[in-house]
């Protein structure tokens, strides 16, 4: 797969008008597998312009017509399931059983979410009882930027797709750089589906490039963002001089709470979340607070699990951890390790360099630190790779002062057999999810964070309302 992909705009693939090319590398073996066109100023407004022209005609469908090319988006997406996880695998080096199933598997999930949203949605509804006559009218917002990363490709980009066509908006996704290959395949579901030319249109690029214009242009109504916390306070930086709606989906450092009562798999079941996807997961648990009573016997189940954990290339079946996406990524994370000894934390499992038997490709090595304080780096930056910190609380009111001890508000979670007292952490805890007993939010869920975590909510009705305005009108009868 040594191609030079190009841009899809207005229903057609088009050459970069004043682009130049990027290498897509393949994290597992450090070799180029594609090229990518970087857009530039002229490639972003062709883009824009053709979702501006193709806004009216889409905002006028019925919701209905939206949904039915919506599913045929899904057909032609579960027709391309085993390419897409190719590419996945490939472009950010998921292990092919993990792009086959949770990574292909969430954008069905979130398209099928999406419909079924959009199904019973009330688009126009009365006021009230109160008001007669008066109706309010949910109509779409306009031009999108669409700005997704590269961790879980699909699972990002269909969360705003998705939502963004039902409601009858245009578009201009902007995929990650280092994963723009899944995308791309989209596009080409996106054409067989037979959705009108210009109401979804991509261009590749850097953030610094096609990012940034796309948030300042002045015919983009909305930018939707998933990634860093310092690149959503740049966007909405950027945004506010044409005062567009921004929805930014930022960093995490989910806290893990652990009680004495937990049940016996809980720490197990923690250390394996923290781990998957490489770590690669803004929703990951990667801080583990432990009830004192049973800390050192979890801090030995940690390192159990971490050292039992295999690491391997993404092209091998298995149940293995692949790399991290990049060198760039690889090396921040291997400074961070080492910001934990410095810091004198206490080493339990893993470490600095690559796995054992690795030699190439950017792995690193399934790594736990114990008693972990607040005042250290680990505990305060978002990682992004397979690193957990850990650290025993003795009281209730200590373990939920101390997971709210951070900027971060994106997902925290709660093991505790007392149901009572996991809803009382759980009302207290300064996030936009949390996750008990190891039970996954349901179908549709909202998925958004408080304070630095972001500030929209992702996946069934509230993602439509994400793209939605309200419209009020009086004496409508």
């Amino acid at each position: 797969m040594n191609i030079m992909t190009k841009h899809y705009i207005n229903g057609d693939w088009v050459a970069s008008v004043d682009g130049s090319g990027m290498a897509v590398v393949n994290p597992s073996t450090e070799e180029q597998i594609a090229k990518i066109s970087l857009g530039g100023p002229a490639d972003t407004d062709a883009a824009v312009a053709a979702a501006k022209a193709a806004f009216p005609g889409w905002a006028a469908t019925e919701p209905q017509e939206r949904i039915a090319a919506l599913e045929r988006l899904l057909e032609a997406y579960k027709g391309r399931a085993k390419d897409t996880a190719q590419a996945i695998s490939q472009e950010m080096g998921a292990p092919i059983a993990l792009a086959n199933t949770a990574q292909v598997g969430a954008g069905a999930g979130h398209l099928k979410n999406t419909i079924r949203a959009a199904r019973s949605f009330a688009f126009e509804h009365p006021l009230g009882d109160h008001a007669p006559g008066d109706m309010i009218f949910h109509e779409p917002v306009g031009v999108c930027a669409l700005i997704t990363p590269w961790n879980w490709p699909m699972n990002q980009v269909m969360l705003k797709v998705a939502p963004a066509l039902a409601a009858g908006c245009t578009m201009v996704l902007k995929p990650a750089e280092q994963a723009p290959l899944s995308a791309m395949l989209l596009a080409e579901m996106i054409d067989e589906a037979g959705f009108p030319p210009g109401v979804f249109n991509l261009v590749n690029g850097h953030g610094a490039g096609v990012g940034s214009a796309l948030t300042a242009h002045p015919d983009v109504d909305m930018v939707s963002f998933t990634g860093s916390t310092r690149a959503g306070v740049s966007i909405s930086k950027s945004a506010a001089d044409t005062v567009k709606r921004v929805s930014l989906e930022l960093g995490g450092k989910g806290a893990n709470i652990i009680f004495a009562d937990a049940d016996e798999k809980a720490v197990t079941r923690g250390v394996r979340h923290c781990f998957n996807n490489s770590g690669q997961s803004c929703n990951a648990p990667t801080r583990m607070l432990v009830e004192r009573s049973i800390y050192e016997q979890a801090v030995e189940t940690a390192r159990s699990v971490a050292e039992k954990t295999e690491v391997g290339p993404a092209n091998v079946e298995g149940r293995q951890i692949g790399p991290v996406v990049s060198k760039t990524q690889f090396n921040k994370i291997q400074f961070l390790i080492k910001r934990g000894f410095d810091e004198r934390a206490r080493l339990v499992a893993g470490g600095l360099g690559l796995p054992e038997g690795l030699e190439q490709g950017y792995f690193v090595r399934p790594t736990v630190f114990a008693d972990v304080t607040p005042e250290m780096t680990l505990w305060k930056e978002e990682v992004f790779g397979p690193v957990l910190v850990m650290t025993p609380f003795d009281t209730e009111e200590e373990a939920i002062a101390l997971a709210n001890d951070t900027p971060y508000g994106l997902t925290n979670y709660v093991q505790t057999a007392d149901k009572a007292r996991a809803r009382r952490v759980a009302r207290q805890l300064r996030s936009g999810m949390v996750e008990m007993n190891g039970k996954f939010g349901g179908a549709g869920s909202p998925f958004g964070g408080m304070k630095q975590s972001g500030n929209g909510r992702e996946g069934g009705a509230w993602g439509l309302e994400e793209f939605l305005e309200v419209k009020a009108v009086s004496d409508w009868e």
